[in-house]
């Protein structure tokens, strides 16, 4: 009995071997075959060209192609994930390592199927499922103007995916599961504004990707929307629905300014943030940074919660340490310097709920901040070694109450889970 069954056993394992075999025999002569074909040209004229750079500032896809000091759109940039780190590929029209053999038909599917040209499916680190609701004609004026660009012969990094994710065929399944479903608004609205709006932001700039939570799979958690992902890096990514926005005093105007300069009353961007608005939204045209305003807090924006600074406190230890470390650039009472520090009166940092990203600014400091124009913050020492736990935590509770309303206490339970996170 027991020999029949290692005999059936062994015979069905040495099945599954083969058909591995045989599915990676198959891929691989798909690659080639795939790899294969003429060199592409795409004609365009002017005006479809500048419609196509347009589109593609909006999509946003310098932020993943192009890395630090690397030629415009010809990939290299390491992107982290829980499941291994991802580099955006080469986009420009060579033919060994870009898309030059690419059609139009196959750079559509690539953008909204997540397929490559060879067939094989595209790690969801490229925004499928946000874009699977682009337009035609949007794609093809894309493809047109990355095709009209310098070819760079540089080859694409190599990919460090740990297992099982590093087996693509798995990704026909995820992709089953995961990328056709619908994401819903998160605003309400229904003008043509509003609608202009929701595609710049859940289709071309595929907002969600970065600012809607995860499942354990790495999907959208599709039914919240833009409520922010605790998860994403070492700073947590904010809540941008309208009730979130507002909780931290956001309102059309201080959004906009945000969006155009990278600095406003609310928050100067920062981490991946500030690539956004240097690549993106500050090069957009006013009328479409107005229509992501009006989509995001929808077309009855609401209202602003109203926040005042506190009352100055006595000459607690906290406010003691904020005069030591702090208001040599943040000025003696959080007002800030401009170019230099940010204001901290009312700012989202310390009126966000979470004190997360305050804590984690405190530990590990920031670094200069580069924004759109001649404009620039300096860089934020760390205080991670000079300030203990209990430090760190009570200037904190001190500043997010004068400053942030917040009334909640920093336990120093959180600055040790930050701190030990980072030595990981």
């Amino acid at each position: 009995m027991n020999r029949s069954f290692a005999h059936v056993a062994l015979k069905l394992l040495a099945l599954i071997v083969l058909a591995v075999l045989l599915i990676a025999a198959a891929t691989a002569v798909s690659r080639w075959w795939h790899s294969r074909g003429p060199v592409q040209k795409a004609a365009a004229t002017a005006e479809q060209l500048e419609r196509g750079r347009t589109l593609v500032l909006a999509a946003d896809c310098a932020a993943c192609h192009t890395a630090d000091n690397g030629a415009p759109f010809a990939g290299g940039v390491p992107l982290a994930s829980a499941f291994g780190t991802l580099h955006g590929t080469n986009i420009t029209p060579d033919p060994e390592h870009g898309i030059g053999r690419y059609t139009a038909d196959d750079f559509f599917d690539a953008l909204t199927k997540g397929k490559a040209r060879d067939g094989h499916p595209l790690y969801p680190a490229m925004p499928y499922v946000s874009y699977r609701r682009m337009a035609r004609e949007d794609s093809d004026a894309m493809y047109a103007y990355l095709m009209n660009r310098p070819a760079v012969n540089v080859a694409n990094a190599r990919n460090d995916v740990n297992f099982p994710a590093n087996i693509r065929t798995f990704l026909h399944g995820w992709k089953l599961l995961f990328a056709r479903r619908d994401i819903p608004a998160s605003s309400q609205g229904d003008s043509a504004q509003w609608q202009r709006g929701r595609y710049l932001v859940d289709t071309l700039g595929h907002c969600g990707e970065c600012h809607t939570p995860r499942g354990v799979l790495g999907q959208l958690k599709v039914d919240r929307t833009l409520h922010g992902n605790a998860d994403f890096g070492r700073f947590a990514v904010p809540d941008i629905t309208p009730a979130g926005l507002a909780a931290r005093g956001w309102d059309a105007a201080t959004l906009h300014q945000y969006l155009s300069t990278g600095v406003s009353p609310r928050a100067v961007a920062s981490d991946e943030m500030l690539k956004v608005v240097n690549l993106s939204t500050s090069r957009l045209a006013p009328a479409d940074v107005e229509a992501i305003v009006t989509y995001l807090l929808g077309d009855r924006a609401p209202a602003p919660t109203p926040f005042a600074v506190a009352a100055a406190t006595d000459d607690a230890p906290a406010r003691r340490t904020y005069f030591d470390l702090c208001a040599g650039c943040h000025g003696r009472d959080g007002e800030g310097v401009p170019n230099v520090a940010p204001d901290l009166r009312a700012n989202s940092s310390v009126r966000e709920a979470n004190p997360h990203n305050l804590i984690v600014a405190m530990l590990d400091g920031l670094p200069v901040h580069d924004l759109p124009g001649i404009a620039r913050m300096q860089d934020m020492p760390a205080f991670g070694e000079e300030l203990d736990d209990a430090q760190i935590a009570s200037l904190a509770t001190w500043m997010r109450q004068r400053y942030g309303g917040q009334d909640a206490v920093v336990d120093a339970s959180a600055v040790r889970e930050l701190r030990e996170a980072d030595s990981h």
